[in-house]
């Protein structure tokens, strides 16, 4: 470690198939930023797209208005931490609290911003997407990122605020309660939404997947109806068939793919709607029936004012997120352990937690108390202290 600059670990994304666990600088919060020494990073599907054959989201010749970054940058949007150093003019934080990350950017001034609509900002990005995020020992993000949490409630649980946002914002997307649902897609976002409808008391849940671990992970998060989409027969149909030929008030697509919207078009009743969450980057359809049976189709995409309501949830009503992690892994196993077990399918693996500080080996590692520019001043060894 240099004597005038700390250190930290962190996986830098340099190309498709170029993911390194490289030594970077410690960052220094700037003015209305904060520095958060990174309890966990889950690893989403974009992520996964940007190892595998990206850039799809990653800026490469233009840096993100939001961020003022491009690549080489270090990925992972859905993290959480505690606050280790303060920038210029923070007031509503302090070193100490614990926080989830809503890695939104947004630029507050355009007319979705104006309207609240933040999350179709004009300017809209993820921090670990379109700027540095969380797979790294320490990160810097805006105040306006960061959550406070209560006692009560874990910071693993906190990993997995970012996709359960994902799912509520589509329930919201869903408009009027509805009273049966079809989640066709049991990855991480399927399955918290699934549980999501269960806390808000969905009469019928019917859960759609290849994977009998998925589907048997539904069941315990609270799907009433499980649905094999490997059998013969069309699954659209059988999930019509379970709410007696009627069809279900509402069907979300996640996964993103044109044969899952088939589904979920087949699942739904006369004057339904459809929910799209999955990312598929062309369809066809057919818009007679769809019109003759006056069906909706709406987007959701990302989340707003989604945090506040998780965390009560949480806290007051006891809610859990975690049994939809499989695996929590050390930083320098993202590759192997990571990215390829999740594209492989190896191990049964759904949502898999990053936890940057195992690769410590166990040293007490040093907490950041000061900033300065460029990148943030840790205590020596012989002031180390808890914050």
């Amino acid at each position: 470690m240099r004597a005038d600059t700390q250190r930290m670990q962190a996986a830098v994304w340099y190309a498709a198939r170029d993911v390194r666990i490289a030594e970077v600088d410690v960052p220094a919060p700037a003015r209305g930023e904060v520095l958060i020494e990174v309890a966990y990073c889950g690893i989403c599907g974009s992520d996964l797209h940007e190892y595998a054959d990206g850039p799809h989201a990653i800026p490469v010749a233009e840096p993100h208005p939001g961020s003022g970054a491009t690549a080489p940058l270090v990925l992972g949007h859905e993290f959480c931490g505690t606050v280790v150093a303060l920038g210029a003019s923070v007031t509503d934080l302090m070193v100490g609290d614990r926080v989830a990350v809503e890695p939104n950017y947004r630029c507050g001034e355009c007319p979705r911003c104006q309207a609240g609509e933040y999350n179709i900002c004009r300017h809209f990005g993820f921090a670990g997407l379109m700027g540095n995020g969380g797979m790294a020992e320490y990160a810097a993000i805006p105040t306006y990122m960061a959550h406070r949490l209560p006692e009560s409630v874990s910071l693993e649980q906190a990993a997995l605020f970012e996709p359960a946002s994902v799912a509520l914002h589509a329930l919201q997307r869903a408009g009027t309660a509805p009273e049966t649902v079809a989640v066709v897609g049991l990855g991480p976002v399927g399955l918290l939404t699934v549980r999501l409808a269960a806390e808000r008391n969905v009469r019928r849940i019917v859960a759609l997947d290849v994977a009998p671990a998925r589907l048997e992970l539904a069941a315990g998060l609270g799907a009433t109806d499980l649905v094999d989409a490997s059998l013969a027969g069309g699954p659209g149909e059988r999930i019509r068939e379970l709410t007696g030929g009627e069809g279900v008030d509402v069907a979300f697509e996640v996964v993103g793919s044109e044969n899952a919207l088939r589904t979920c078009l087949a699942a739904t009743r006369r004057g339904g709607r459809v929910v799209l969450v999955g990312l598929a980057p062309q369809v066809c359809l057919d818009t007679f029936a769809l019109v003759n049976n006056e069906q909706s189709i709406v987007a959701s995409v990302g989340y707003r004012d989604t945090y506040p309501e998780l965390i009560r949830l949480v806290a007051e009503r006891g809610l859990d997120l975690t049994p939809v992690v499989t695996s929590t892994i050390a930083l320098d196993a993202l590759i192997a352990h990571g990215f390829e077990a999740l594209m492989q399918g190896t191990g049964n693996q759904v949502k898999i937690l990053v936890d940057p500080s195992v690769r410590r080996d166990r040293r007490d590692h040093l907490v950041p108390c000061t900033a300065s520019a460029g990148s943030a001043t840790l205590p020596t060894p012989d002031r180390r202290r808890r914050c």
